[in-house]
C-alpha cells in the first residue's frame, strides 16, 4: 500500500497562527500531527508515502528532509493548489497498480488504517470512503447498504432503502484506475470524480466506523482542544504516576490582566493547574516560552515556585502544581495588628532577596521573550509612556504634550536605574503573585522576569494598591531590605532608599498605565476601584525626591488629587 497525504493547504480556518507554520506541522504532545500521520500509516503496512505542499512548504521539506521513517516519504511542490483531485493526478507516478490511501493532513484518530485498506480489498468497488456520525460535518448521503448516494445536495429517496447522513473523516481508498479518470486541469475536486461514478451507478462504498477516537484540527478551537486532550493526561502521569481513569474536571479560576486563561484540573483526589496562554503567534520566544524557562529556573534555584509537570509550548498549556486559592492579599487582609502584618512582610523581603541574588545565578538572556534586562529603554516605553497613553490620555482625557513629560521621563529613568543591586527581577512582585500554602510563600506569573534592580521587585512589594500597605510601614520595610542586604554586600543605606523611591516612582506608572488599559480598553472595570490608591502612592513618592526633581509629573499628580483630573 501506498499513501498520500494532503498538505497543500492554505490552512485558512487557523490563521494567523499559520501565518508562521504549517498546519501539518501543528504539534499534538510534541510531536507535528504530520509525523503521527505517517507513523501511523507505516504501522498499518505502508510501503511508500507522497506528501502534497504548497502554503510554506519549505518547512514541511525541511522537517521531512531530518527525519527517518524506515520507508521513503517524500514531498512534492503544487505552486499552485490542485484540490484533492489534482493532486492524485499529480502524483499519478507515484502509485502502482494497486489501491493507494489517500488522507487528510489536518486530522488525529485511531481509525484503524490497516482494516480500512483491507475493506476496501473486500469489496469490488473503486473507492472506499471512511464515514462516520459527526453532526457538524454529516452532509453526505449514504445507503444501508453502505453506498455513497450524493454529497451536500439533497438525493433522491431510495425506495428500497433508508439514506442516511454522514461526515467524511478524511480518509479514503482508491483503486489506481480512477487515475485518469480525473481531467488535467488547475483544481480539481474528488467530488466531481465521486458524482461522475455515482452518475454511472458506480457509488463509492463507504466504511461506516464507530466507536472510535476523531479530530480536525482545522480551527483554533478543534486544535486546542486536540492538544489538551492528548496533553492533560500525560500531566498527571508527570505528576501523579498515574493515568486517569475518569473525566479530567475543569474548573475555571479568576484570571489576571493578562488574557491567560486558569483552569483547575481534578481527577479523584489530583489536582493540576493549566495555564493556558493560547497558541503560540510567532516562532520567535513567546510568553509561554519565558514561563517555562523561567519557572524551572527558579525551581531549580530552589526559589519556591510551583513545579512543572508538562507542557505544550506551542499550543501555550503549561501544567503546574495545584498551589490552592490563598494569595498573600488575602493573609494580609486577615490581620489586624501592625506587628503581625510586618512580620509577614520581612519573610516576603527575605525571600526576595533570595530570588534575586541567586536567581540571577545561570540565568540566561534567552529565557526572556520582551527585554533581557530592566533597562532605560523599557522604563520609557513600558511604564512612563505607558502611563501617559494608557492611563493620563485615555483613562483621565488629559491630553498632555508629549514634550512637555519627556524630561521627567529621561530623568527618571536615569535615577532608577542608579544605585541598583542588579540580580533576578520578577517584575510584578505583589501580593496577588504570592501565593500562601502551610505557612509557606511561593512566586506566580515570574514570566516577566529579566536581570534588573532588587529595589524594583520590593518598590512592587510595598506600593501595591491591593494591600493599602501603610506609608509609615512601607519606609521601615525598605530600611528592613536595606539592612538585610548589609549583611551580604556593601551597601550605602541613604543611596539604596533613594533607588527604592525612584522605582516605586516607575512601577507606580507602570501600574496606573496597566489599570487604565485593564479596565477601558480590555473592559476589566473591577482594575479601576484601586486607581485612586495608585494615585495616592505616586503623589507620596513623588514628594519624597528633591523638589526640584519632576516638576510637570508633580503638577499633573497634584491635579488628578485636587479633582480637576477626575478619578
Amino acid at each position: 500500500m501506498k499513501a498520500l497525504i494532503l498538505a497543500a493547504g492554505l490552512g485558512t480556518r487557523l490563521l494567523p497562527y499559520t501565518g508562521h507554520t504549517p498546519k501539518p506541522l501543528f504539534p499534538i504532545s510534541g510531536k507535528p500531527l504530520l509525523q503521527i500521520l505517517i507513523e501511523n500509516l507505516k504501522r498499518s503496512g505502508c510501503t511508500g508515502i507522497m506528501i502534497n505542499t504548497h502554503h510554506l512548504y519549505e518547512q514541511i521539506e525541511d522537517f521531512i528532509t531530518n527525519q527517518d521513517f524506515g520507508i521513503p516519504v517524500l514531498t512534492r511542490y503544487e505552486p499552485d493548489i490542485l484540490g484533492t483531485g489534482g493532486a492524485i493526478r499529480n502524483n499519478a507516478d507515484f502509485f502502482d497498480a494497486s489501491p493507494f490511501m489517500v488522507i487528510n493532513s489536518d486530522i488525529q484518530t485511531d481509525i484503524d488504517l490497516r482494516q480500512v485498506y483491507s475493506f476496501h480489498l473486500g469489496h469490488h468497488q473503486p473507492a472506499t470512503l471512511v464515514m462516520h456520525d459527526y453532526q457538524p460535518f454529516n452532509h453526505v448521503s449514504v445507503t444501508e447498504k453502505g453506498f455513497i448516494i450524493g454529497f451536500h445536495e439533497q438525493v433522491k429517496p431510495c425506495p428500497d432503502e433508508a439514506v442516511m447522513k454522514l461526515a467524511f473523516t478524511g480518509i479514503q481508498v482508491l483503486d489506481a484506475g480512477l487515475i485518469p479518470l480525473i481531467r488535467e486541469q488547475a483544481y480539481f475536486s474528488s467530488i466531481d470524480l465521486y458524482q461522475h461514478m455515482i452518475s454511472q451507478n458506480r457509488m463509492p462504498r463507504a466504511l461506516i466506523v464507530k466507536g472510535h477516537y476523531w479530530a480536525d484540527i482545522g480551527t483554533p478551537e478543534s486544535y486546542l482542544e486536540t492538544a489538551y486532550r492528548a496533553a492533560a493526561p500525560l500531566a498527571f502521569q508527570q505528576a501523579f504516576s498515574m493515568t486517569p481513569k475518569e473525566t479530567i474536571l475543569q474548573q475555571p479560576l479568576k484570571g489576571d490582566g493578562s488574557d491567560r486563561k486558569w483552569i483547575r484540573l481534578s481527577a479523584g483526589e489530583n489536582t493540576l493547574i493549566l495555564c493556558h496562554h493560547g497558541i503560540r503567534n510567532q516562532i520567535n520566544p513567546c510568553e509561554v516560552d519565558s514561563f517555562i524557562q523561567i519557572g524551572r529556573h527558579l525551581q531549580q534555584k530552589k526559589i519556591p515556585v510551583p513545579a512543572i509537570y508538562y507542557h505544550d509550548a506551542f499550543a501555550g498549556m503549561v501544567f503546574l502544581e495545584d498551589l490552592g486559592d490563598t494569595h498573600l492579599e488575602d493573609v494580609v487582609r486577615r490581620l489586624p495588628y501592625r506587628n503581625d502584618r510586618m512580620d509577614i512582610y520581612r519573610k516576603v523581603i527575605e525571600m526576595m532577596i533570595d530570588m534575586s541574588q541567586n536567581g540571577k545565578t545561570d540565568f540566561l538572556p534567552s529565557m526572556t521573550f520582551q527585554t533581557a534586562a530592566y533597562s532605560r529603554e523599557l522604563i520609557l516605553e513600558k511604564e512612563c509612556r505607558y502611563f501617559r497613553d494608557a492611563f493620563l490620555k485615555t483613562t483621565m482625557n488629559m491630553d498632555i504634550p508629549e514634550p512637555l513629560l519627556e524630561k521627567d521621563f529621561s530623568d527618571l529613568a536615569d535615577a532608577a536605574l542608579q544605585d541598583g543591586i542588579n540580580g533576578f527581577m520578577h517584575r510584578d512582585f505583589q501580593s496577588r503573585n504570592i501565593m500562601v500554602r502551610n505557612d509557606t510563600f511561593l512566586l506566580i506569573d515570574f514570566q516577566g522576569g529579566r536581570i534588573g534592580p532588587l529595589q524594583y521587585d520590593l518598590a512592587s512589594l510595598l506600593i501595591d494598591p491591593y494591600v493599602k500597605l501603610p506609608f509609615e510601614e512601607q519606609l521601615e520595610l525598605m530600611d528592613f531590605c536595606g539592612n538585610q542586604l548589609k549583611k551580604q554586600i556593601n551597601l550605602n543605606p541613604e543611596a539604596f532608599r533613594k533607588s527604592v523611591v525612584y522605582c516605586a516612582l516607575t512601577r507606580n506608572l507602570q501600574i496606573l498605565g496597566a489599570f487604565g488599559y485593564l479596565s477601558r480598553v480590555k473592559g476589566k472595570k473591577w482594575f479601576e476601584q484601586h486607581i485612586p490608591r495608585a494615585v495616592q502612592s505616586l503623589r507620596y513618592y513623588l514628594h519624597k525626591t528633591d523638589p526640584r526633581e519632576f516638576p510637570v509629573l508633580k503638577s499633573i499628580t497634584q491635579t488628578l488629587e485636587t479633582g480637576r483630573g477626575k478619578i
